[in-house]
């Protein structure tokens, strides 16, 4: 996963719009499907949502080139990299790891969309609802790292292998920055939408 990969996240952040990728990990546990229930867990108060276009891996590859980056990639789908703020941004030396993989703390889907049937990955409508009111609302024409270059860039340092999912990054809207901060609660509802890929609904419990 990547993070603050899109200027106006960065500006709601109030941090510099980054040079290079922020990587981070989740664990295969957090990955939950299109319409299952997000858990809550007991851990924390700050649970929060963050929509974002997934690239699927299918090909094996390690320091790819960036011409040949699509190669290795055989579709795209939406996700929810639900964070635990408290955890990530306090807790455990604010290393993100803990905050970001709680389990059904990754929703997918609704299907892979081969890269053959979407007519341009980087100029697609990507938005997020809680319980009907619209939270986050962009394009990924605004990601500051495009697939190619997060493809070459990732593979510098792992092999990627099919399977592998790459967060790309969420728009500005968040709960954590809003003023007041909002969280999710146990009854909320999520809805995260991405043009010519569909959409995800899960329910917090």
């Amino acid at each position: 996963c990547q993070g603050s990969l899109l200027p106006h996240h960065c500006l709601e952040q109030g941090v510099k719009v980054p040079k290079e990728p922020l990587i981070f990990s989740k664990f295969p546990s957090a990955i939950t499907g299109p319409f299952d229930d997000i858990v809550h867990p007991q851990d924390s108060t700050e649970v929060d949502w963050e929509v974002e276009l997934a690239a699927v891996i299918g090909k094996r590859g390690r320091c790819i080139e960036e011409a040949a980056a699509l190669e290795h990639v055989v579709g795209f789908t939406v996700a929810n990299d639900v964070s635990a703020r408290d955890w990530q941004m306090r807790r455990n030396g604010r290393q993100w790891l803990l905050g970001k993989t709680f389990d059904t703390f990754c929703p997918l889907g609704p299907a892979i969309v081969t890269k053959e049937a979407v007519a341009d990955v980087h100029n697609l409508w990507i938005r997020c609802s809680v319980n009907g009111h619209r939270m986050q609302d962009s394009s990924t024409r605004h990601l500051i790292f495009r697939v190619p270059a997060l493809v070459t860039w990732v593979s510098r340092f792992v092999t990627l292998v099919p399977g592998d999912i790459l967060l790309t990054g969420t728009p500005a809207g968040v709960g954590v920055f809003r003023k007041p901060p909002v969280f999710l609660k146990r009854g909320d509802e999520v809805q995260c939408e991405i043009e010519e890929l569909g959409t995800i609904c899960n329910r917090v419990v």
